[in-house]
């Protein structure tokens, strides 16, 4: 499991830019694509602003919680 493309597969099925995305999250277009490109990743914040995005979109957030989990659990 990749945090990175999890952001990116919700990214691609709601049909958003990383621009567009960003502005969803209130956070910079290069926050987006350091997320994807898994320099960076998401805090708690962004973490809960993703799940009720995917709630408010029929997304599963499964498994992005759990590849963000493994993540941050190795840092």
């Amino acid at each position: 499991m990749d945090l990175s493309n999890e952001i990116k597969k919700i990214r691609q099925k709601s049909f958003m830019t990383q621009e567009e995305f960003a502005s969803e999250f209130g956070v910079a277009f290069s926050t987006i694509n350091r997320w994807e490109n898994g320099k960076t990743v998401p805090n708690m914040k962004a973490m809960k602003q993703m799940k009720d995005f995917c709630k408010k979109n029929g997304f599963s957030f499964g498994e992005l919680e759990k590849a963000w989990l493994e993540q941050t659990k190795n840092k």
